[in-house]
C-alpha cells in the first residue's frame, strides 16, 4: 500500500492506494489513480485563474516599448519593406500604369503619441476633436520617407484615413505641417458614419481600382485597414494602443 499527498478545496491530505496490493491486477491500479486524480480536478485541486492583466501594467509595458526605441525600430523595418517594394515595383511599371500608394493617417504617418500620454490612453470625442483640429500630430518619420520616395519615383499617394469629413479641415492643416501635400486626394469617412473601418476602407479601394488606381502597396497599423483586397501587397506597422474594426 502505497500514501500521497493531494489536496481538496485548498485542504491537504493523503491518499492511500490499496490497488498497489499484487492481487490487484496493473490495468485497474492504474485505472484507480487516474480516476482519483480526476475526482481531485473536479473538487478544485487544480486552480485556474481569470483575472486580467493589471491595466496600469500594461499602460507601463507601452511607454517602455516607446521609450526603448523599440517601437520606432519595429516602424522603421516595415518601412524599409515597403520602400523596397515600391522601388521595385517602380522599375517594372509598364506603359499607362497609374502606381498608387494607399497610406492610413493615425499611427500610420500621424503620431497620436503625445494624444495618448496627456489623456493617459483615455479621452473622449471632445478632446479627440480638439486634437486634429490644432493639426499639430508630428509624423512618424519611416512613413513620412515612404511617402516622399513614392513621389520621386511617380507613385501617387492616396490617403485614406478613418477620420470623418468634419475633421478634414484640421487633417489638411496636419499634412500641411509635415510637409505632405503632394498626394491625389484625402479620403474621409461621412460624418456619422457606423460602417466598420474594414468595410470602408475595403470599399474605397474599390472604387480607386475602378477609377484606373493600380495599388500597389496598402499600409497602415490595424488589420481593418489592411483587410479585404484592391492592393497588390499590404504592410501593417505596430499599433499598441487601440484596436478598430
Amino acid at each position: 500500500m502505497r500514501t500521497f499527498p493531494a489536496c481538496v478545496g485548498g485542504h491537504s491530505f493523503s491518499f492511500r492506494d490499496s490497488s498497489e496490493s499484487d492481487s490487484v491486477p496493473a490495468v485497474i491500479r492504474f485505472f484507480s489513480r487516474w480516476a482519483a486524480l480526476g475526482a481531485l480536478v473536479f473538487t478544485g485541486c487544480v486552480a485556474t485563474s481569470s483575472e486580467p492583466r493589471n491595466l496600469d501594467s500594461l499602460k507601463a509595458e507601452i511607454r517602455t516599448y516607446i521609450a526603448s526605441g523599440a517601437y520606432d525600430r519595429d516602424i522603421a523595418a516595415v518601412a524599409r519593406k515597403v520602400s523596397a517594394w515600391i522601388e521595385t515595383r517602380a522599375a517594372h511599371r509598364t506603359t499607362g500604369e497609374q502606381l498608387t500608394l494607399v497610406l492610413d493617417l493615425d499611427e500610420t504617418l500621424l503620431s497620436g503619441w503625445p494624444y495618448a500620454q496627456q489623456y493617459d490612453f483615455g479621452g473622449d470625442d471632445a478632446s479627440w476633436n480638439a486634437w486634429t483640429a490644432a493639426g499639430a500630430a508630428p509624423p512618424i518619420e519611416p512613413i513620412r520617407e515612404v511617402y516622399r520616395l513614392a513621389r520621386r519615383l511617380g507613385i501617387e499617394v492616396v490617403f485614406l484615413t478613418g477620420r470623418q469629413e468634419r475633421e478634414r479641415a484640421g487633417t489638411e492643416k496636419n499634412l500641411r505641417a509635415i510637409g505632405c501635400t503632394d498626394y491625389a486626394v484625402l479620403i474621409c469617412r461621412p460624418n456619422g458614419s457606423k460602417e466598420k473601418a474594414a468595410v470602408y476602407k475595403t470599399a474605397a479601394r474599390w472604387r480607386l481600382a475602378g477609377e484606373g488606381n493600380v495599388i500597389i502597396a496598402n499600409v497602415g497599423d490595424q488589420e481593418s485597414d489592411l483587410a479585404g483586397s484592391f492592393a497588390e501587397r499590404t504592410f501593417k506597422l505596430p499599433d499598441p494602443f487601440y484596436i478598430l474594426e
